[in-house]
């Protein structure tokens, strides 16, 4: 058989992945922050795109005389117009107007026009923030920024370095000292060898020590530990609590842990009350004394859905306008310039990214009211009664009833949150897996099942404490068929000890009580 070339014409279907429809994408699943800085980066560098009046940078700021454009239709193009959108006028009306006039009449009309002398001479500018009765402070003192009167969070490495140079005058140990610092983890913990710490510095391993046992005196209580039992020992050093008894219980949190407290009494010589007293301290050190200096730069989470009863008895799922992007679309701007032939298809490329971003905008708002809306129809029993009555769901159910794909559900409940009347939750809290029931009944979410689980072990008395299969068969009772080693995975989960551990502790808490 002859082999030959034939041309035929052939029909398909494809979805290519163009670059706004990426960024489309990649909308949907960012945050308000992430969102606000896109879109102030997209202004910009794009001429067309504006914020509303009052919500630029410049306006936010409260600097004088630079308005954005506040319509997109309502500019018309007479005058001539500067970058900020102002109308240019004559020159009598700018800032040293009063001065020019008395210099080219022979007369003084600054106390004629006080609102158009020229600015006062400010005496000392950077003392102009402390001192609201300087001249030249009440300018623009409606439009002040509240962020610069919040205070700045101080790391742990500056808490420190502020310390160190009253413990360890020379500059030796403070180069230790430093080298040190540097090597502290975010709770506080020293992640270094001193020996070879001491090797790389070229110095003994005695002075290393040394230094080391002086950074410990600084505060916060417990830093520059290498484990836990030291940064406990630290903390009660610095109370006078670090007695022998208190020594031997450091020594062995692992028995602690289990609550094995008749090893304890035993190696620590004491009785059970003093035990008790002892661990109540314990439980008011700080394990973590890290903690409490930023890492990094927190965000406060804003709800992007809020979600409040209506009248009728139903709920009304609505959008938070701060979490809302506002961006303006210059049509008249547009207008104006092409009018001229001038840059015409820059403008008509800007201008189709404008319209673009526009329509990603208000899709994006429309997407997440629709998934929010489902979600609040689902979860209406949750949002009635409690997390008792948190249904199980999945992001194909809530998909299918909206007509949309899994992948698109997912990427808008990331970093999403909704304020309901039951407090603040993430969109993905929504989504747990199911629980089998017993026959008949209904299926369970694993959230609620959790909560039956805490619930009934703070309701135990000290001479009833539940096991796992005790656990098991009261959720059973409830319609509820779960495993024993499911019980303990969730137990362990929820960091609740086991049935020997809770037995030892509430029975001597309950001996020491009189009950």
């Amino acid at each position: 058989m002859a082999l030959s070339a034939n041309l035929f014409l052939r029909q398909n279907q494809s979805l290519v992945m163009t670059p706004q429809l990426m960024q489309s994408i990649q909308l949907l699943q960012m945050t308000h922050v992430e969102l606000s800085q896109f879109i102030a980066q997209e202004v910009e560098k794009n001429p067309l795109l504006e914020f509303p009046s009052g919500e630029s940078d410049a306006g936010e700021r409260g600097e004088p005389g630079e308005e954005p454009y506040a319509q997109q239709s309502e500019d018309s193009g007479d005058g001539d117009h500067d970058g900020s959108g102002e109308t240019l006028s004559g020159d009598w009306y700018d800032n040293g107007s009063s001065s020019r006039m008395s210099d080219e009449l022979d007369a003084n009309y600054t106390n004629v026009f006080p609102d158009d002398s020229a600015p006062q001479r400010l005496d000392a500018p950077e003392l102009l923030s402390q001192w609201k009765s300087m001249p030249g402070s009440a300018e623009g003192a409606e439009n002040y920024d509240l962020d610069d009167f919040v205070a700045g969070q101080v790391s742990l490495r500056d808490h420190l370095g502020q310390q160190i140079p009253f413990i360890l005058p020379d500059m030796a140990d403070r180069l230790i000292a430093q080298n040190l610092v540097d090597q502290l983890d975010e709770a506080g913990y020293l992640q270094a060898d001193v020996a070879e710490a001491g090797e790389r510095l070229g110095t003994d391993a005695e002075d290393v020590e040394r230094v080391l046992a002086a950074l410990q005196t600084l505060d916060p209580p417990g830093v520059f530990a290498r484990s836990l039992a030291e940064c406990l020992a630290i903390q009660l050093r610095q109370k006078d609590r670090f007695d022998p008894a208190m020594q031997a219980l450091v020594e062995n949190l692992e028995l602690l842990a289990r609550r094995d407290f008749v090893t304890l009494k035993r190696l620590c010589g004491v009785d059970e009350e003093d035990l008790l007293d002892m661990l109540g301290e314990i439980r008011q050190l700080n394990p973590k004394p890290g903690s409490g200096f930023e890492a990094g730069v927190s965000e406060a989470i804003m709800p992007d859905v809020v979600v409040r009863p209506s009248s009728d008895g139903s709920w009304l799922v609505e959008l938070n306008p701060d979490t809302l992007p506002r961006v303006l679309v210059n049509q008249s701007y547009f207008a104006h310039v092409t009018k001229n032939g001038e840059d015409h298809a820059f403008l008509s490329e800007c201008l189709q990214s404008a319209n673009w971003l526009t329509r990603s905008l208000d899709q994006r708002a429309k997407t997440i009211m629709k998934v929010a809306s489902e979600i609040v129809r689902q979860q209406d029993a949750f949002l009635m009664h409690g997390v008792d009555h948190l249904r199980p769901l999945n992001l194909k159910t809530v998909a299918e009833a909206i007509k949309m794909h899994e992948s698109t559900v997912s990427r808008v409940t990331s970093n999403k949150y909704m304020l309901t009347p039951r407090g603040l939750f993430e969109l993905k809290y929504f989504f747990t897996v199911s629980i089998s029931a017993v026959e008949g009944g209904d299926s369970h979410s694993a959230e609620a099942v959790r909560h039956k689980i805490r619930t009934l072990i703070v309701q135990e008395s000290p001479d009833a404490v539940l096991s796992d299969d005790d656990i098991v068969d009261m959720l059973k009772k409830s319609g509820i068929d779960l495993a024993r080693r499911t019980v303990a995975k969730y137990r362990e989960a929820m960091n609740i000890a086991s049935s020997v551990q809770r037995r030892r502790e509430k029975r001597a808490l309950a001996r020491v009580s009189g009950f």
